[in-house]
């Protein structure tokens, strides 16, 4: 038993769940391995964190007894738990950062990779062209008065506000104020298309 189940094993005389051996001339297929029972043990259990594929067999008590004294992380201080969980992730085979992998002689090849949405960063390849606006883009944002980049909350905003200047109603219906009003509905339908 190792060093992380002391409170468990050895069991202590009079202990809870202690048994006594069965009387003789009665046959258990497999006997607890806990001291002084001798009840049939269908349950196994590890024996210690470094023999996890060796076993005990107990009883439904003791395999329940020697369960709530486990501690997998028992004698190991925080940096050493950290470094097995860590390792756990990857299943403790070793990882390295894309294209880094030492022997093999296989070698990551950013060029050859197509990255329109830039999923590798700035370090890989080639940067995602810009998006440059077309003629009726531009000139909307020159009907807004607006400059790239855009966001859709930028265009709304934008055109909440030249609605309140130039709506037919504030301006005493004022012919060109009608025209301006309309080719800015135009404008904010051309804007709202190509950034949604």
């Amino acid at each position: 038993m190792s060093v992380n189940n002391r409170n468990f094993w050895p069991p202590k005389d009079g202990a809870k769940g202690h048994r006594k051996a069965p009387p003789q001339g009665q046959g258990v297929a497999r006997a607890c391995d806990h001291d002084g029972c001798g009840e049939q043990a269908d349950y196994r259990a590890p024996k210690s964190r470094e023999a996890l594929t060796e076993y005990y067999w107990f009883c439904l008590d003791h395999v329940r007894e020697y369960n709530a004294s486990w501690n997998f992380y028992a004698g190991m201080d925080a940096d050493e738990i950290e470094t097995l969980l860590r390792n756990d992730v990857t299943w403790e085979r070793p990882t390295w950062p894309m294209g880094q992998r030492t022997g093999g002689g296989f070698r990551f090849d950013a060029g050859k990779i197509k990255d329109g949405f830039g999923v590798f960063g700035e370090d890989f390849g080639h940067a995602p062209p810009e998006h440059r606006p077309d003629s009726a883009e531009l000139g909307a944002m020159r009907e807004m008065n607006l400059q790239a980049p855009l966001t859709v909350e930028l265009v709304r905003a934008r055109y909440k506000e030249l609605c309140k200047l130039h709506h037919p109603d504030t301006n005493g219906g004022d012919k060109e104020a009608e025209e301006r009003f309309k080719r800015i509905g135009q404008a904010y339908k051309t804007l709202m298309e190509s950034l949604v």
